[in-house]
């Protein structure tokens, strides 16, 4: 595949077994249309949020700001 046919972008997505919000950026295949192409493997075990186009700096996601119940006395 020529490095045109790929785009960069970060993809925001949950674990099946976690709440976690995570992220990723990589280099990605496109179909003619623009759309990305994510395969099943990397799709596997996953709930996709959101794909953007480049990479994105995530300051705060959910959870990032929650104390552990123990500091909270």
């Amino acid at each position: 595949m020529k490095e045109q046919d790929l785009s960069q972008v970060t993809i925001i997505y949950y674990h099946e077994q976690s709440l976690e919000l995570l992220h990723l950026v990589g280099y990605f295949p496109k179909k003619q249309n623009g759309r990305v192409i994510l395969s099943d493997t990397f799709k596997k075990g996953k709930s996709i949020i959101a794909v953007c186009e480049g990479e994105i700096n995530i300051m705060n996601k959910i959870g990032d700001r929650i104390l552990p119940m123990s500091k909270i006395a």
